[in-house]
């Protein structure tokens, strides 16, 4: 299944929605060489990734990056580097339909500092799985897990277009909320049986654990006034959202 698109329309510019696309997008092409270059790319992940055994001060473990780099600092700007094209695009496109919403409910600034805290902590739920891997994780997903965490508690009867392939069958098919993003959480946690001993492929315990604290944090990150006023269809004054929207 992939997000096509939702019904749930906003009221505030997604400001930092789009900053963040265009930071991820700015770090891959002019920190990560695009893709057009492995030394590059390979450069900045084992620069700026976060490895398990740095974040915990564990010596050991072998992988393709020479230790003695980042160790918490790695937890951020790990969020914003990426592997590949597809990695960064399939981030991205589940970020833009799913965070301008979570935004929309609680204000810029608010939105800016839940995509951080939960991005920290969907790092540490990886770091704590695997503190003995050597390997490099990069990527947005664990902030973006957290985002669509928090999106299935605000809006969880908002109707997904969903792309859905299977075999020869291609359709589109509006779903709820928390059925199709409940369907990407049952595929998270039973991929984390399927990973190899080694801790390399997807971070599927960043996943889980980014969707976790994204559910429970946007609790105290959401705007009463922006959640309410979108929840009932009333169209809030200029005013309000210029008061709300920031904070």
């Amino acid at each position: 299944m992939f997000p096509l698109r939702d019904d749930n329309p906003t009221e505030l510019l997604p400001i930092f929605t789009i900053g963040i696309i265009l930071a991820c997008v700015a770090v891959w092409v002019y920190i990560q060489g695009g893709g057009l270059s492995p030394e590059a790319l390979d450069t900045s992940i084992c620069a700026f990734g976060a490895i398990p055994v740095e974040v915990t001060g564990q010596a050991g473990g072998t992988g393709p990056c020479r230790q003695g780099g980042l160790t918490w600092q790695a937890l951020v700007t790990s969020m914003f580097l990426h592997g590949s094209w597809m990695h960064l695009l399939g981030n991205l496109w589940f970020l833009w339909i799913f965070g301008n919403n979570v935004e929309d409910s609680m204000g810029h600034l608010r939105f800016l500092a839940f995509f951080l805290v939960t991005g920290v902590l969907a790092a540490l739920a990886h770091v704590l799985l695997n503190p003995m891997s050597a390997l490099p994780m990069v990527g947005a997903s664990g902030a973006i897990s957290a985002i669509m965490g928090a999106y299935v508690v605000l809006y969880p009867r908002a109707r997904v277009h969903t792309l859905f392939f299977f075999v020869i069958f291609i359709r589109v098919i509006p779903l709820p909320a928390w059925l199709m993003l409940g369907y990407w959480l049952l595929i998270q946690v039973v991929s984390t049986a399927s990973l190899p001993s080694t801790g390399g492929g997807v971070a599927y315990g960043a996943h889980i654990g980014g969707f976790v604290a994204g559910a429970v944090l946007i609790l105290l990150f959401r705007n009463r006034k922006l959640v309410g006023a979108k929840r009932s269809g009333v169209v809030l004054a200029r005013g309000d959202l210029d008061r709300g929207g920031w904070w």
